[in-house]
Parts: C-alpha cells; structure tokens; sequence
C-alpha cells in the first residue's frame, strides 16, 4: 500500500473525527433516516474539493484576500448561532418526541442540502483544516496524489458511515427523552463553535 495514501487517509480521519456542526447534522439526518444519502455525499464531495484545492497548492491564496477569513468566521457564526437556537427550541418543545408522524415532517432534499453545505462552507475551521493543513502536509510528500486520494477517501468512509451507522442506534432514539437530549446536545456544540469563531 502506497505510504502517502495511507498518510493522507489517516490525517483525514482524524481531522473530521471530533464532533463538529457538520457531523451533528449528518449523525441526526442518519437517525432520522431522513436524505442520508445525499447528506454524506454533499459532506463527502465538499470535503473532496476543498482537499483537491489543498493538495494543488491554492492554501496560498488565502493570504492574497485578508478579508475574506473575518467574513467567513462572522457568517459562520451567525448561521451557527440561529441553527443552535433552532435545535434548543425543538428540545425544549420536545423535539423529535412530539412528531407522531415523522413521516409528515420531512424536510425538503432542497432544504437539508442548503443546511448541510452552509454548515460545511461557512465553517472557517474547514479552510484550516483541508485546504491550508492538508495542502500543507500534501507538499511533503513526492506522490501529493495519492497523499489526496488517501484523504478524500477518509471523508467518503467517515461521513457514510457516520450517516448510515447512526440507525444502530435507533432502539435508543425511539425513547423521546432521548431526541431532546440530543437535540440539546447539537444546539450547544453549534454555540459553543460559534462562541469560539467570535473570539478568535
């Protein structure tokens, strides 16, 4: 097995491997079995293209236009800030517990995809990671190809499996105290990111 690809699948994975907005998002589409497939595969595929940007050197560019880090950071925690309180406010509701008709509450596939790719796009943590980290780390190796194929590959694993292992635990998720904890739990990890784009 080619060294830089394992290099590059291992850095990937653990990269996206703690909890964050986007991987709240795609753990609660997946136990609500709600568009997965789609979900992981706007997750997956962004993540390929900010890693491809990586590896073919454009981390530089970030340099070139200061304004755009503020102006990422600042939208980032806006969205993040009301996405939050949304998911506080169903929890305090009673969340997922309250809809006896799952079925009748569906969001759009428009709708889900606009959310998923805002919290990956306006995420500047996402920058950091694939394009300036991963591109970084892609130059030292003589094969930067297989060094990105490894880590896109990472993302495919990790968002699908998050997504479609999540209904393991859907014997837990049919208690609906369990919808509120969760929900609760998103609404203060998207704070909580927020809080900690606003004081960077």
């Amino acid at each position: 097995m080619n060294p830089a690809l394992l290099s590059g699948f291992a850095l990937g994975f653990s990269l996206i491997l703690a909890i964050g907005a986007q991987n709240a998002f795609v753990l609660r589409q997946g136990l609500r079995r709600e568009h997965v497939f789609a979900v992981c595969l706007a997750c997956a595929l962004s993540d390929a293209l900010l890693i491809a940007a990586g590896v073919a050197g454009f981390g530089a560019l970030a340099g070139a236009a200061p304004w755009i880090e503020p102006a990422m950071r600042f939208g980032g925690a806006a969205f993040l800030l009301w996405y939050g309180a949304r998911s506080l406010i169903g929890a305090w509701r009673g969340g997922e517990a309250l809809l006896a008709a799952r079925e009748d509450t569906r969001a759009s596939l428009a709708a889900t995809l606009g959310t998923v790719l805002a919290l990956t796009w306006l995420n500047p943590h996402v920058y950091l990671d694939t394009v300036v980290l991963i591109g970084s780390v892609s130059s030292q190796y003589a094969d930067r190809l297989a060094f990105g194929i490894g880590a896109v590959s990472a993302s495919f694993v990790f968002f699908f499996s998050l997504g479609y292992g999540a209904r393991l635990l859907a014997p837990l998720f049919a208690r609906p105290r369990a919808w509120q904890v969760l929900d609760t739990g998103i609404g203060l990890v998207m704070w909580a990111i927020a809080a900690k784009l606003l004081v960077m």
